[in-house]
């Protein structure tokens, strides 16, 4: 029904009966991660918001007009292929200690004779095979005896008898007899079934869903290029346009079966919110434009200098430890490794020339906040490992919640191997796209109005900061193998002097470096002097 059009008498009656029978919400959400459609989908389906989608799921809110009928029809239709589990009735007992009832599958005699390898089962005719629903799953039902061995089953064949699906009977029977009765009980090989066939379908669904979110990078790249009719530059202009919506959904797809939802946004401590539009909020995130003290340029310099470049320096960074919860308050000065946050720190002093702060060029002393990975970065440089530092910094007062390394991981892999996938094939225009969507994605986490979907700036610094220690460990390594750490900048650009191939591997990968290019494609090189009365 479009904008502004009636509903007709029949419509409203319609609409008026599906809501009769509104399922629960955790119905709703159980229906649609049955058929493994996501949020976004069923958004789209009922042009409304994905939030929206997810407060009608979390019961924070109900469906209304005009989302509600498609919703509810969205609803009846996916009841009617994945209904809930039948409840197990209890069954009474005798009323009496009567005589045992006979068993529903008679007794054979054992003969006094040794023991024989077990028989095949006997060929089952061409049309009792097991019955697949609309889902691809074996149809179940009530559990019965299986009609090739007679065990327990609730796996259904096309004509509706019990049949253990693909031929897999658990005890083969001899041809013209009946299995040996089941060691278990017939509800206990019911619940084992279940549970097998939970996790059978469960492998399939996972697997069926990466291949699903791998297949919405390159549909997307398909279809720009058939609107931009094989034209690279204007098919890849198209892709960076829609590449904050487009990772979203693969970060939706990515979190389908996950257990903390996203968009159920915290209260967030006024030191993440901007004062006013355009200015920064206080968190620190530490990214220098670091050069050695004791060299400068100089074009008839005796050390030789290379420009390397870090390859997808945010995309490594998704690998890092995020609150997921809501941001607690605290002043005891500890740091819980569970935990993480932001944190109102005094820095111990950094008295080591020959690299490059770890809080990078800050001019003012004193307290500052600081993300998860900047104190954890200075709690082991404090450590026994390095012995950087001769204190650890004095926490002053934390905002952190249970945290997770892992939660943006699904959503790195998967765009780690597009990324890969597209380099090793030459394809300039899926890397471009996987390139925009793992930058636009960090970039807008905070308090962007190009990103409607989340709102998390301490993540948003948390990442970035990230990328910046990682860098830091890089410059450490560098140093730690006898080169001359020139120069850091920003997250991704680290400039040394000497044989850098014999530290690091040279390359495109993430764990790669490359020489950086300027503006015409030529290599980024240069020499140094130390000059006089330098230390």
């Amino acid at each position: 029904m479009s904008e502004g059009e009636r509903p007709s008498v029949e419509a409203l009656l319609e609409e008026a009966r599906l809501a009769a029978t509104m399922p629960s919400p955790a119905e709703r959400l159980r229906l649609r991660t049955a058929a493994g459609l996501s949020r976004t989908q069923v958004a789209q389906a009922c042009a409304v918001g994905r939030q929206t989608v997810a407060n009608w799921e979390a019961g924070t809110s109900d469906p209304a007009p005009p989302a509600r009928l498609k919703y509810l029809q969205l609803l009846e239709g996916l009841a009617r292929i994945h209904p809930a589990p039948a409840q197990t009735p209890t069954v009474p007992g005798p009323a009496a200690p009567a005589a045992p009832a006979a068993p529903a599958i008679p007794a054979v005699p054992v003969a006094p004779t040794p023991p024989t390898p077990p028989v095949p089962a006997a060929p089952v005719a061409a049309e009792a095979r097991s019955a697949f629903g609309p889902d691809g799953l074996v149809v179940q039902g009530e559990t019965a005896p299986c009609l090739r061995c007679g065990a327990p089953t609730p796996y259904k064949a096309t004509d509706g008898r019990s049949l253990h699906p693909g031929g897999f009977c658990p005890v083969p029977a001899a041809p013209g007899h009946p299995a040996a009765e089941p060691t278990t009980s017939p509800a206990a090989a019911a619940a084992q079934s279940a549970q097998r066939h939970h996790a059978q379908r469960r492998a399939r669904s996972a697997a069926r869903a990466q291949a699903d979110t791998e297949q919405l990078i390159v549909r997307a790249v398909r279809t720009e290029l058939d609107k931009a009719r094989g034209d690279a530059d204007a098919a890849i202009a198209a892709l960076v346009k829609r590449a904050i919506p487009d990772v979203m959904a693969l970060f939706d797809e990515t979190r389908a079966n996950a257990r903390y939802d996203y968009t159920a946004y915290p209260a967030l401590p006024d030191i993440l919110h901007k004062p006013r539009k355009g200015d920064p909020d206080l968190i620190w995130e530490a990214r220098p434009s670091w050069r050695h003290p004791d060299y400068r340029r100089h074009p008839d310099g005796d050390l030789h200098v290379t420009a390397l470049d870090v390859n997808a320096a945010y995309l490594s960074a998704m690998k890092t430890w995020l609150p997921i919860g809501k941001l607690e308050h605290s002043t005891d000065g500890t740091h819980d490794r569970k935990r993480a946050g932001v944190h109102l720190i005094t820095p111990p002093a950094w008295d080591h020339r020959e690299l490059p702060n770890p809080l990078g060029d800050r001019d003012e002393p004193g307290p500052l906040w600081v993300t998860e990975s900047t104190l954890r970065l200075l709690l082991r440089l404090a450590g026994p490992k390095y012995r950087l530092l001769d204190e650890p910094p004095v926490i002053h007062e934390s905002w952190t919640s249970g945290a997770t390394e892992n939660f943006l991981d699904a959503l790195r892999v998967l765009l780690a191997g597009a990324r890969s996938a597209a380099i090793e094939s030459g394809d300039e225009v899926t890397e471009a796209y996987v390139k925009a969507m793992y930058a636009k994605f960090v970039s807008t986490l905070g308090e962007s109005v190009h990103n409607r979907e989340i709102e998390r700036p301490d993540w948003m610094h948390i990442v970035r900061s990230q990328a910046f220690a990682n860098l830091w460990n890089r410059a450490y390594k560098a140093h730690q193998a006898g080169l001359t750490v020139i120069s850091v900048m920003g997250t991704d650009e680290l400039h040394v002097a000497g044989d850098w191939r014999t530290v690091f591997p040279e390359g495109r990968g993430l764990s790669e470096m490359k020489i950086k290019a300027d503006r015409d494609g030529d290599p980024v090189q240069y020499t140094v002097v130390m000059p006089d009365g330098a230390r």
